[in-house]
């Protein structure tokens, strides 16, 4: 009896010691994406402040492919031990369930959420050539004939923002998909599409040049970016509120002191003026939300976008 017993405590002292010991060697971010977008930008911001609260080096690591689809099932793959994270992004984590056939992880089993980093606002733009100038005419129109958006990708947030748009408001929107926003946004500076959804950071310069009409902001409320620019909401579109969020995940069953200490020192570097001011260049609002509370909105995203993917329809081959 007295073996088994020490064999028990012998466990559950080996069980605790990682956590106790952690961290004792370096840190990575795996990035789902390829360098110099939104959701990459937002862990590099972190990854440096965060290092030094930890005294361990930050590393982000960029795995892109099936639409982030490859570095996420990675992490979920990862030992549980805090030594490797994922810059997890609503796309990929409660929007890819729904528009893939198959997909390589289970966003609510396989992961732990640590904290939202923080909600990056959307913008619709259009080519000034086309007639009107806030959303309200921007519906109208689309209600007496189709108007093409265009989007990073299909089945991404602005894509998805676009079809809540249609689905409330009866306008024929027809979705254009592009591979990144960085081409879309070429193609309506240009005037080959008439508009596009897509991160307030990839279309503040042509609005403030006037090269873009921005018609609105799909946030609760506007950007400090663009403070001019009205909410949907403002527009007469009550309860539309849609943010495109960036956010830390471990592996599941990573130890809770783990979670907890992560969580703790990510809220600390979000509110830091550093932080605060790359983050606003980027156009994202820092959170810092507990675990308990990020989980809960990923599991209510998951619910709604199931509802919108559904309702519209859309799958990736």
């Amino acid at each position: 009896m007295k073996s088994v017993l020490a064999l028990l405590v012998g466990i559950l002292f080996s069980a605790t010691l990682p956590a106790q010991d952690w961290p004792a060697r370096p840190l990575r971010i795996i990035v789902p994406f390829a360098p110099g977008g939104v959701a990459d930008n937002s862990a590099r911001v972190v990854a440096e402040p965060l290092a030094a609260r930890l005294g361990q080096s930050v590393v982000v690591e960029n795995r892109p492919g099936a639409s982030g689809n490859i570095g996420t099932q990675a992490v979920a793959e990862a030992p549980p031990d805090g030594y490797t994270l994922l810059l997890g992004f609503d796309g990929t984590m409660v929007i890819n369930p729904h528009v893939f056939a198959r997909i390589p992880f289970d966003t609510l089993t396989d992961f732990a959420p640590v904290t939202k980093l923080g909600d990056a606002t959307l913008i619709l733009v259009a080519h000034p050539s086309v007639p009107a100038k806030n959303l309200r005419e921007l519906v109208e129109l689309a209600r007496s004939k189709p108007l093409a958006y265009g989007s990073s990708g299909t089945g991404g947030t602005p894509h998805l923002a676009g079809e809540l748009l249609k689905q409330q408001t009866g306008a024929q929107l027809e979705h254009v998909p592009y591979k990144g926003g960085g081409q879309a946004m070429v193609d309506v500076v240009g005037g080959q599409i008439p508009l596009v959804f897509t991160a307030i950071a990839t279309a503040q310069q042509y609005v403030r040049s006037g090269r873009l009409v921005a018609l609105g902001v799909p946030s609760a409320k506007r950007s400090p970016a663009l403070p001019d620019v009205p909410t949907f909401q403002e527009s007469g579109f009550p309860g539309f509120d849609v943010t495109s969020w960036v956010g830390i995940f471990a592996p599941a069953k990573t130890p809770r002191p783990i979670i907890e200490r992560l969580y703790k020192e990510l809220a600390f570097v979000l509110g830091t003026p550093f932080v605060k001011e790359r983050y606003r260049v980027l156009g994202i609002e820092p959170v810092g939300n507990t675990p308990r509370e990020f989980f809960e909105q990923v599991r209510e995203d998951l619910a709604r976008w199931g509802k919108v993917v559904k309702a519209a329809n859309i799958k990736v081959e």
